[in-house]
């Protein structure tokens, strides 16, 4: 556990937007690159895997039977942003052959974050029972997502899956980009007028003071540049599961010359370093 914040020190460690002055540059690219990539590979779009409202998603599809899925949530501190803003993480990955799904959640205030781990969840169900229907690989899936992206991703290394259907592990691996896996921060946060989080919650819901009930390899990254608490929420992770470290790796993977709004972006790169460390898992997972 991190020694207590200020609300200011919170506020200084947890806006993004403060920390990096050209973020509308990033904002802006997002939803560009993405109309570029469905224009490059048109996906199935608005796939419904449960019945709130934003319970869909896209699915990107290879040339070929799909050897593997990448299933993607985006970020947004559990209140912004929508699947189409993120297309363009699928096309490194659907051209060595793998499906993509990039997933919409409902957002707080409609919801709580709570909700939208069961969401996402429930995605992953229907993944495993419907995706081959569609042309997913269910039996090879790596779960990643950006920021609260990544919160849920390591949320999803909880579950129990018998109270879905399913038996055993449906994910074979993951990776949580700049994730928040410790939310006792997220209390103090002005954003809390939207997350309604008291301490119990926080804590219900901090996969860093949870127990993994998988024991897939789950890569943990974020931007050199970010603020020393995002950095810090993804090495808590890494020291509170060592079971779960990619083989190979003697760190948590930390991408210079990139903050927490360009970090992202890097996964439309297919030689970036976060890319290639997630192409890698497709066949560590699945061994």
């Amino acid at each position: 556990m991190a020694a207590a914040l200020t609300p200011e020190e919170v506020e200084r460690g947890y806006n993004n937007r403060a920390a990096v002055p050209d973020h509308p540059r990033w904002l802006a690219h997002y939803p560009r690159a993405s109309a570029e990539a469905r224009a490059a590979v048109a996906p199935k779009v608005d796939l419904r895997y449960g019945p709130g409202p934003k319970e869909t998603l896209d699915l990107f599809l290879p040339a070929g039977r799909a050897r593997g899925t990448l299933v993607f949530w985006h970020g947004g501190y559990w209140r912004a942003f929508d699947k189409s803003d993120f297309s363009f993480v699928a096309l490194p990955f659907v051209a060595q052959g793998h499906a993509v799904a990039v997933v919409n959640y409902d957002l707080c205030p409609d919801v709580s974050i709570a909700t939208i781990v069961d969401e996402s969840r429930r995605a992953i169900a229907w993944l495993v029972r419907e995706g081959a229907a569609h042309g997913a690989d269910p039996a090879n899936i790596v779960a990643g997502g950006h920021s609260a992206g990544g919160h849920v991703v390591a949320m999803l290394f909880t579950t129990d899956w018998s109270e879905y259907g399913i038996s055993g592990d449906p994910i074979s691996a993951g990776l949580s980009l700049s994730g928040v896996h410790d939310l006792a921060p997220m209390v103090q946060y002005s954003f809390n007028a939207d997350f309604k989080l008291d301490d119990a919650e926080a804590a219900r819901l901090s996969p860093s003071q949870l127990s993994p009930r998988s024991r897939a390899p789950l890569v943990l990254a974020a931007g050199a540049d970010e603020t020393s608490e995002f950095i810090r929420q993804t090495r808590s992770l890494w020291d509170a599961w060592p079971q779960n470290r990619p083989r190979g790796a003697n760190a948590p993977m930390l991408i210079r010359n990139r903050n927490h709004f360009d970090v992202v972006v890097d996964l439309a790169d297919a030689t970036s370093e976060v890319t290639r460390a997630t192409l890698a898992l497709f066949e560590e997972g699945n061994e």
